[in-house]
């Protein structure tokens, strides 16, 4: 059971996640490229961070000539989101002994895939499907970051610019598929309030503070009903 709901998994994110994240990283690897840094610390910066918010903010100070700790600090200030995502997700993995496997690759794809498939799976077949849907999407985050650094003369900045948006507009959608489902429809409403506040805060913090803030006002709202 547990190989064939790796390769389900694997399969399942093949498809339209791919695509979707793939013209993320494609953009990514680019903007690397633009900035004057090589492609293995593109392929470093996407393996290990995995979150382009985290990606884009180290990659913005590393381009400016940073210094290595501020950097790290400020990438894991914008990754912060992925914290109470990993906490929602970890029941749906099984066991906590074998689920922190899993944890390396919360990111938002797969996690929007895990929470709406996971819980349709028999508890044996959850974690082997989540580690070969992440492993493949981590995979394919690598290989186009790559294609992009070295396609970097041929993409226009306004192309660039647009792939970056690829793949929250697909969790978007996703979202919005679920929106009649409990609780969905008012964490989309109190995001959409958010929104502002994480443009007008900008930096590291604006994104997670944001969330905290919408997030806050969801769990309230849902609470008081």
């Amino acid at each position: 059971m547990s190989a064939g709901a790796a390769r389900q998994g694997a399969a399942q994110a093949l498809g339209a996640p791919a695509l979707a994240m793939g013209a993320t990283f494609l953009a990514f690897g680019a903007a690397v490229a633009e900035a004057g840094l090589s492609l293995g610390w593109a392929l470093i910066c996407t393996g290990a961070v995995y979150g382009m918010a985290g990606q884009l903010v180290l990659l913005q100070v590393a381009a400016g000539g940073g210094a290595a700790l501020p950097a790290t600090i400020a990438a894991t200030a914008a990754n912060a989101r992925f914290l109470p995502m990993a906490v929602a997700i970890a029941p749906l993995l099984g066991r906590a002994g074998r689920r922190w496997w899993a944890l390396p690759f919360i990111a938002i794809t797969p996690w929007a895939a895990g929470m709406r498939v996971l819980p349709t799976l028999p508890e044996p077949a959850r974690l082997p499907w989540f580690l070969g849907f992440a492993l493949a999407s981590w995979y394919v985050a690598l290989l186009t970051t790559a294609a992009g650094h070295l396609a970097a003369p041929h993409l226009p900045a306004e192309l660039r610019a647009a792939l970056l948006f690829a793949n929250p507009l697909y969790f978007c959608l996703l979202l919005a598929a679920d929106a009649r489902r409990p609780g969905v429809g008012p964490a989309l409403l109190a995001g959409v309030l958010a929104a502002p506040l994480a443009y007008g805060l900008g930096g590291a913090w604006g994104l997670p503070l944001a969330g905290l803030v919408g997030g806050t006002l969801a769990f309230l709202w849902g609470r008081w009903r």
